[in-house]
């Protein structure tokens, strides 16, 4: 998030529901808050953040005080302790707004055992939808959005990273990973060798901030073009879709054969494509001889 001294709108102090409410906030660019999310920071009852710090500054750049309200840490190495103390302020009547460092809650955070807790505590649990790295970067790569899978933080150990990414590579659907810089020369080096160099991937850095950067490209030319630069700031790597099983004309013929005896020609093929991941002009003309027959 930057520091970015520019209020998107004075928050409005509303009444809340006893509840946890989990609040995105900006990335980068601190005007990337929602309405919403500033009222809510503003009317809830106690502030629970991966960072307080970071939490106090946003309030702060957008005019919203923290007044006598407790600000609790709940972060990796938060425990069971942090999470009664915030269902116990739910269960007394109180509302309670979480935040990540930045992006989504419980997107490659801690937040998902504090949510847990809360539902087990049969609390109502309410999101204030907002700013995500992982889509953010998706809606820049220029990759297919339709279907796409976020995997998170690759394994740390080198064959356990290529054997990570060569179980997803072959999914019918892009894939978002986020890595540190430091990793990420390694990373595209794996991927050329279990995913191969032509494969379309997009290197997304420091989204929404000053020096935002996106590289596109096979990911031999990607590894190329960052072969002698230090890259910094956040790393967001999106993947180009796979093939998924290898499928024999006889394969898809039979599953067309069996979509057909309870749906349209049109529908059956928009099934089949669907579940192959592949282009829907082909499996439909493949569909209208087989209708036909």
């Amino acid at each position: 998030m930057t520091n970015q001294q520019s209020p998107a709108s004075p928050a409005r102090k509303t009444k809340l529901q006893p509840a946890l409410y989990l609040v995105a906030t900006p990335i980068g660019s601190a005007r990337d808050i929602t309405l919403r999310a500033l009222d809510i920071l503003l009317s809830a009852d106690a502030i629970a953040a991966e960072d307080t710090r970071t939490a106090r500054k946003l309030m702060e750049i957008h005019g919203v005080p923290v007044g006598g309200r407790p600000m609790i840490a709940y972060h990796d190495h938060s425990g069971a302790g942090t999470r009664e103390r915030v269902t116990t302020i739910i269960k007394e009547g109180g509302a309670v707004a979480y935040v990540s460092e930045a992006g989504s809650p419980l997107v490659a955070d801690p937040g998902y055992q504090l949510a847990r807790a809360a539902i087990e505590a049969d609390s109502p649990v309410f999101t204030a939808p907002g700013p995500s790295a992982a889509i953010a970067a998706l809606s820049v790569s220029g990759l297919p959005s339709d279907r796409f899978l976020f995997a998170g933080f690759p394994p740390s150990g080198k064959s356990a990273q290529k054997k990570w990414l060569k179980e997803l590579g072959g999914l019918p659907a892009t894939l978002i990973i986020y890595d540190s810089p430091k990793r990420v020369h390694r990373l595209l080096g794996d991927l050329a060798e279990t995913l191969g160099e032509d494969r379309e991937i997009a290197v997304c850095r420091e989204l929404t901030k000053k020096f935002e950067e996106v590289l596109r490209g096979r990911v031999r030319d990607v590894l190329e073009s960052i072969s002698d630069r230090v890259l910094k700031g956040e790393i967001v790597i999106v993947i180009g879709r796979g093939q998924g099983p290898e499928n024999t004309p006889e394969d898809i013929e039979t599953m067309l054969d069996e979509a057909l005896k309870t749906n349209s020609v049109k529908d059956a093929a928009a099934l089949v494509s669907t579940k192959l991941g592949l282009p829907k002009r082909q499996i439909y003309q493949m569909a209208l001889a087989r209708g036909s027959k």
